[in-house]
């Protein structure tokens, strides 16, 4: 059999994993830790036409001084229907155009791993891109026509849970058979499934029987992100400022949307629109916090809104193991010192855990069974790791059943391990 590719393209990192020889083995693509096995999924274009990805584009766009164009959770903006195309340095490029890119890189490094070429791929994809079926297709239909573009003939597509279900399965005795809930908790969405896993060699052409039921949400690791901008930084960028309106003599709020924007990381880029910055530089002519909107201005012209989301997911992650964090920015004079404690991420964080708890519940209620007929918990993705989603799964199934051996590359091993489900 020829070797075939499993790609994860993720909306914070992208993993690659080759099939060959009846074995899966997942492949160093990057300069990064772990010993290489995740990438960025970051492009960045320099003002010399030049095109980075993963850790070469961080370190190269710091390097420049941040001057070229810098592109960070892409994979958002494919359900995106109102964003199709945007102009770098003159060229038009489509959004599956900058997916290429990446699906470019990532075959070309695998390609070196195994000396010859390979032309076919299994593609995770979230169970949900957009709670929109239309809009879920045609996402679909771009990361498809991304991997034609970057040379891939053969594509079959995998969800992001059975992958990791199915990793999981590798793991298993010969004649060991688990009924498994599964939870990908991805930079965009969380995915769940209900699966019937089992070790050992069997008939596994055709595994539709075994999925009892599939689920997602559109709140994982950027929207926690998000979260903590709104409620412990945007203040420094005129969230609670006010100003005065042309002609009149009373003050206003700082409108919303600038603020929405300003929170959602991979989408600062958009505030460069020349009407936005029209109104910005109005506001700060009777602005009552002069400063906050200074800042403002400078994320949005000096594109340091990567940088900042970065201490923002430092200090969660700290409070993954201790109860207390600090998120510590400075910049173009502003310097940013907030505390953050766990209990008061979670306070924060109420109603977007509570939407991962419904949709649980909902996958859990779809396939028939009830938790006490669930013997193993498998999570995965950064995500998992923050100690309330561990608990939430800990009050429903019993924290005996959780598991959680690798959270970053079993979506990618399980890709590997699909390529017999379709060649």
């Amino acid at each position: 059999m020829h070797s075939v590719f499993g790609i994860d393209f993720g909306t914070t990192n992208s993993a690659l994993s080759v099939f060959r020889n009846g074995t899966v083995e997942v492949v160093a693509v990057d300069g990064n830790g772990r010993a290489g096995e995740l990438m960025r999924s970051v492009l960045y274009f320099s003002e010399e036409n030049e095109i980075y990805a993963g850790d070469e584009a961080i370190y190269q766009y710091v390097s420049d001084g941040a001057a070229g164009r810098f592109m960070q959770s892409i994979k958002t903006f494919l359900p995106n229907t109102s964003f199709d195309s945007t102009e770098i340095f003159g060229k038009r490029y489509t959004i599956d155009d900058l997916v290429a890119i990446i699906l470019g890189k990532l075959k070309e490094r695998g390609e070196a791993y195994v000396g010859y070429p390979v032309d076919s791929v299994v593609l995770g994809r979230p169970v949900v891109f957009s709670t929109d079926s239309a809009k879920d297709a045609v996402a679909e239909k771009r990361l498809e026509r991304a991997a034609r573009k970057s040379g891939f003939k053969n594509i079959w597509f995998q969800y992001e849970p059975v992958a990791a279900a199915l990793a999981f399965e590798d793991t298993l005795q010969a004649g060991q058979e688990r009924t498994v809930f599964i939870g990908d908790f991805g930079g965009g969405t969380s995915d769940f499934s209900v699966i019937r896993v089992k070790g050992g060699a069997f008939d596994r052409s055709d595994r539709r029987s075994d999925v009892l039921s599939l689920g997602g949400v559109y709140v994982a690791g950027d929207k926690f992100d998000s979260q903590i901008m709104w409620d412990k930084v945007a203040h420094h960028f005129g969230r609670h400022a006010r100003y005065k309106t042309m002609g009149k003599d009373e003050w206003v709020n700082i409108p919303k949307s600038i603020i929405y924007t300003l929170c959602q990381w991979h989408r600062i880029p958009l505030l460069r629109a020349r009407k936005t910055r029209e109104l910005i530089r109005v506001i700060k002519g009777t602005v009552d916090d002069r400063e906050a909107i200074e800042h403002l201005e400078n994320i949005i012209s000096d594109n340091y809104g990567f940088f900042l989301f970065q201490a923002i997911e430092k200090a969660k992650c700290e409070l993954s193991v201790r109860e207390q964090a600090r998120i510590s920015f400075s910049e173009r004079g502003l310097c940013i010192s907030e505390d953050l404690g766990k209990s008061e991420f979670e306070t924060l964080n109420a109603e977007n855990f509570q939407h991962i708890a419904v949709c649980i519940d909902e996958v859990v209620a779809r396939s028939g069974l009830r938790p006490a007929q669930i013997d193993t918990v498998f999570l995965t993705g950064g995500t998992s790791r923050i100690p309330h989603i561990r608990t939430m799964f800990a009050e429903r199934f019993g924290r005996d059943k959780l598991e959680n051996r690798d959270a970053f590359t079993s979506v990618v091993h399980g890709l590997g391990s699909s390529v017999p489900l379709f060649v």
